[in-house]
């Protein structure tokens, strides 16, 4: 008669942390819903029904988002949806206190009253979460993603240059050429690119893992790669000056480039890759100074704004106008003039928010993003495979690099380069991709986050079981 060796105890069941997710979220609705009161007490003496409509919307929108979340990523990190609609409802918070002043100043300039871009951007964000939702829906395993990984790439790429070689009247907008406009609507479609790339970039170095880990020649205590094993890091740095070139746009090339970068560093740990990279990048800044007549003047204003202050440096001189005025503590929502700064509330939404917050309210914005990146970041560390990881990191990363780049712009810390802010600026594409990245970053949290099921111990007959010699107690 077979005997059957006993079963190990089960693990316990990992605590999804979803009431902490709930929980945050209250309290970015409670603080969403006070800062639209103030807005609309500071400027109409009143409040109106718009102020119903944008927060019992921005309540349910982000109810749903938390079921949807609990349904199918229970085990995703609880701090990454509260950061988001945090961001999201302080930036439509920024652009309804813009949109009364527009209606303010067409008075006094006797013009007709400009449409409210707030209630578009609470449309914007409402098909942003259906689209979170299909994505966790529709991606249950993010290792999925890896085989279509070149189909991505190449059309990440597509999406890339594609309104670089069609027609100007359908494709640039303020000089750059980023859109597709078909109609009344309009989309940039290199929002949707990085994402894309980034997983190809994410799958091509899991699969080249040992390629780009081949030690070269060892120069002044470092390992450098070989030659012929610069491919990648040549083509990323290829594929931003050809951006450069043909849609004239300066962030989205440095952010390909960086967040590239950034991946080859974290699937090689070699400090190498990174020197390599910044030199790549020096060359790159000093061929597209020479190059290109707008980067010129987008160094030109950065070393001056001044000198330029009615044409080209207007916008980066009213900018820091407005932080300065702001201070530390701010004027207050609606006592500034952030309507002054052209694009307030879309590339330079950062800047309204440091004169009316100050730089307290500014720090606390950077320091939001700052939670969202580590919690990306720590999602790449506990991940359990090497794809997730990369993945991961590349996303964060794109945040990270993102708001450096526009924050940068708007403190005149580096030449402006016309990228939005995530999360908070004005615009459906930069929303709906962002919203998309999110829900990878959250169910790559939820795999890693998930409890490993035990295996259960096979039945075997008594006479083939193991020996096992157990140490006999002390004074038995």
């Amino acid at each position: 008669m077979a005997a059957v060796a006993p079963e190990a105890p089960p693990r316990p069941a990992q605590p999804s942390r979803r009431g902490v997710e709930l929980l945050l979220l209250v309290f970015a609705a409670g603080l969403v819903t006070a800062a639209l009161v103030l807005v609309e007490a500071d400027q109409d003496q009143q409040l109106s029904p718009q102020l119903g409509y944008l927060g019992l919307g921005y309540l349910a929108l982000f109810a749903v988002a938390h079921v949807v979340v609990r349904r199918t990523a229970p085990y995703a990190d609880p701090l990454i949806l509260p950061a988001v609609a945090l961001l999201n409802g302080l930036g439509l918070v920024m652009i309804h206190r813009l949109d009364l002043a527009g209606v303010v100043r067409a008075t006094e300039l006797g013009k007709a009253i400009p449409s409210a871009d707030a209630p578009k951007q609470m449309a914007w964000t409402a098909v942003s979460v259906v689209l979170l939702g299909i994505a966790l829906w529709r991606i249950r395993d993010h290792r999925s993603l890896s085989k279509y990984a070149y189909t991505l790439g190449l059309g990440g790429l597509v999406l890339l240059v594609l309104p670089g070689i069609l027609p100007a009247s359908i494709s640039q907008v303020n000089g750059a050429k980023l859109w597709l406009r078909l109609g009344p609507f309009s989309i940039q479609p290199g929002e949707f690119a990085k994402i894309m790339i980034i997983v190809f970039v994410a799958a091509f170095l899991v699969s080249k893992r040992e390629l780009f880990q081949t030690a070269g020649r060892h120069i002044l205590g470092m390992d450098l790669p070989r030659l012929r094993d610069l491919a990648p890091l040549l083509v990323a740095w290829g594929l931003a000056i050809g951006v450069l070139s043909l849609e004239r746009e300066l962030g989205a090339s440095l952010l390909i480039f960086g967040v590239v970068l950034a991946m080859v560093y974290t699937a090689t740990s070699r400090l190498s890759w990174v020197i390599i990279g910044l030199l790549f990048f020096a060359g790159g800044s000093v061929l597209s100074y020479f190059a290109f007549a707008h980067v010129r003047t987008r160094v030109e204003v950065w070393m001056d704004p001044g000198a330029n202050f009615l044409s080209a440096g207007y916008q980066v001189s009213q900018s820091l106008f407005g932080l300065g005025t702001g201070g530390m503590g701010g004027t207050g929502l609606g006592e500034g003039r952030p309507d002054l700064v052209p694009l307030a509330n879309a590339d330079f939404i950062a800047s309204g928010i440091g004169e009316e917050l100050g730089l307290f309210g500014l720090t606390a914005v950077l320091v939001l993003y700052l939670l969202l990146i580590i919690r990306g970041l720590k999602t790449a560390l506990v991940c359990r495979d090497a794809f997730g990881t990369l993945l991961a990191t590349g996303l964060a990363a794109t945040i990270g690099l993102q708001v450096f780049i526009v924050v940068g712009g708007i403190t005149n810390l580096i030449p402006e380069t016309g990228l939005t802010t995530p999360f908070l600026s004005y615009g459906g594409s930069s929303l709906l991709a962002n919203y998309v990245l999110v829900a990878l970053l959250l169910r790559i949290s939820d795999a890693a986050g998930r409890p490993v099921a035990t295996p259960r111990r096979p039945a075997v007959p008594i006479a083939d079981a193991a020996t096992e010699m157990v140490a006999r107690p002390e004074g038995a």
